[in-house]
C-alpha cells in the first residue's frame, strides 16, 4: 500500500523524499495543491500544500504567505510546523533558489463548507463557531494582516473538540494601519459572495473591515445554512445586498447613483431587511449581523468589538483573545519588493514550468478524483 500512496505523490508532482507517506488528494488551496500525509519522522497526520514558483507574480504570493504563516501562532489560526523545498530539504533562507515548495501544516477533519453541505448549524455551535472566528480575527488584525479570502472553505473544524481554525493564507496581504495603501492592493480577491460592497466598488482600496463583512456572511449561512447573498456575478451580487443593507451615509448614495443609475435613485429604501430576510434567526443575533454587515466600513464592528457584542457573551473572555505580540510594519512589505526585484533574475529559470505546471496540478486532481475509488486511496 505504500507504493500506492507514493505513486499517489508522483502523479501530483510531489517531491519530498521519504518522510512522508499515505498521500491522499484533500483539494487546492489559494496558491497550491494541498494534499493529507503521514508524517514518519513525528508519526502524525499532516497536510501538505505544495506552491509552484513559475513567475514573478506566483514567487510574490509564495513569499508573501509563507513570510505571515511562520510568524502567526494562535489556537484559532491552522498551524504550520515547517516549510522545505524539495526532496524536503530545508529552506533555510534560500528561498528563491527552489521553483516549488511545501508547507506542512496542521492536518483538520473537515471545512466548514463540508459542514454547511449538511444543512444548518445549531445555533450554539455557530455562535461558538463565530467566537472563534472573531477570536482568530482579532490576533490577525493585530498583526496588520487582511486575511482577505474567508469562506467556509477556508475555516477548519474539529468535530470532535469543536473547535475552529483559519487556514489558506495564500491570498493574505500586509497592511500597517499607521500608513495609506490606497492604490497599492491588489483587486479585493475574496470569494464573490462574500464581498462586502466597498470591495465591489472600489476593489483597490480596502481595510480589515472586508474580513468583518465575510464573516458577517458567515454567520448567517451557519444560522440559515443558505448563503446570505449569492449572485450570479458582481452587479447582482450588489443588487443583492442593497436590498437588504441600508445605506445611511451622504456620500455612499452619491456614489451609487453614479455606478448604479438604473438600480438606485435618490428616494431608495431597503426592501428586504435583515429581520425580514432572515425570519428563522433570534433578535439578538440579527442585531449582531445588523452592526457586522454595514454597507459603509468605518460603521462596522471590528473583531475585537464584535467579540464584546452580548450575541458572544456566552463565550467572551477578554483576557483570553490574545493579539500579536510582532505585527508587520510597512517596512515588511518595502523588504518584501527590494527582496524580490534582487531575485528576479531567476524567473528566467522557472518559465520551463510556470502555470502549465499548475494547470497539470488542477488536472491530475479531477482525473483522480474521477477514477480513483475511495478504496484504492486507503492506507492500512
Amino acid at each position: 500500500m505504500a507504493e500506492k500512496c507514493d505513486c499517489i505523490a508522483s502523479m501530483y508532482g510531489y517531491d519530498l523524499g521519504c518522510r512522508f507517506i499515505n498521500f491522499r488528494p484533500l483539494g487546492f488551496g489559494a496558491n497550491g495543491l494541498v494534499l493529507s500525509a503521514l508524517d514518519s519522522k513525528s508519526c502524525r497526520k499532516v497536510a501538505v500544500k505544495k506552491i509552484t514558483i513559475g513567475d514573478a507574480r506566483s514567487m510574490k504570493h509564495a513569499f508573501r504567505e509563507i513570510k505571515i504563516i511562520r510568524r502567526l501562532d494562535h489556537d484559532n489560526i491552522v498551524k504550520v510546523y515547517e516549510v522545505l523545498g524539495p526532496k524536503g530539504t530545508n529552506l533555510r533562507g534560500d528561498f528563491f533558489k527552489f521553483n516549488m515548495v511545501y508547507i506542512v501544516q496542521e492536518y483538520m477533519e473537515t471545512d466548514l463548507a463540508r459542514l454547511l453541505e449538511q444543512g444548518k448549524l445549531a445555533e450554539e455551535h455557530a455562535k461558538l463557531f463565530m467566537y472563534q472566528l472573531l477570536r482568530g480575527l482579532k490576533y490577525i488584525h493585530s498583526a496588520n494582516v487582511l486575511h482577505r479570502d474567508l469562506k467556509p472553505a477556508n475555516i477548519f473544524i474539529s468535530t470532535e473538540d469543536l473547535v475552529l481554525k483559519i487556514g489558506d493564507f495564500g491570498l493574505a496581504r500586509i497592511v500597517d494601519q499607521h500608513y495609506s495603501h490606497k492604490g497599492y492592493l491588489s483587486e479585493g480577491l475574496v470569494t464573490k459572495w462574500y464581498r462586502s460592497p466597498r470591495l465591489l466598488l472600489s476593489p483597490n482600496n480596502y481595510t480589515k473591515a472586508i474580513d468583518m463583512w465575510a464573516a458577517g456572511c458567515i454567520l448567517a449561512e451557519m444560522l440559515t445554512g443558505r448563503m446570505l447573498f449569492a449572485g450570479g456575478h458582481e452587479l447582482e451580487q450588489m443588487q443583492l445586498i442593497l436590498e437588504t443593507i441600508p445605506v445611511i451615509h451622504e456620500e455612499d448614495k452619491e456614489e451609487l447613483l453614479k455606478v448604479m443609475p438604473t438600480f438606485i435613485n435618490s428616494t431608495w429604501e431597503v426592501r428586504k431587511p435583515l429581520r425580514k430576510l432572515l425570519p428563522e434567526v433570534d433578535s439578538e443575533a440579527i442585531d449582531f449581523l445588523e452592526k457586522i454587515l454595514t454597507f459603509n466600513p468605518m460603521d462596522r464592528l471590528t473583531a475585537e468589538m464584535g467579540l464584546q457584542h452580548p450575541y458572544m457573551s456566552p463565550y467572551s473572555c477578554p483576557e483570553d483573545e490574545p493579539v500579536s505580540q510582532h505585527p508587520f510594519r510597512i517596512e515588511d512589505e518595502i523588504d518584501d519588493i527590494l527582496l524580490m526585484e534582487a531575485n528576479q533574475s531567476q524567473m528566467s529559470n522557472w518559465d520551463r514550468y510556470g502555470t502549465r505546471g499548475w494547470a497539470r496540478d488542477r488536472l491530475r486532481l479531477k482525473f483522480f478524483r474521477q477514477s480513483l475509488t475511495a478504496e484504492s486511496l486507503t492506507c492500512s
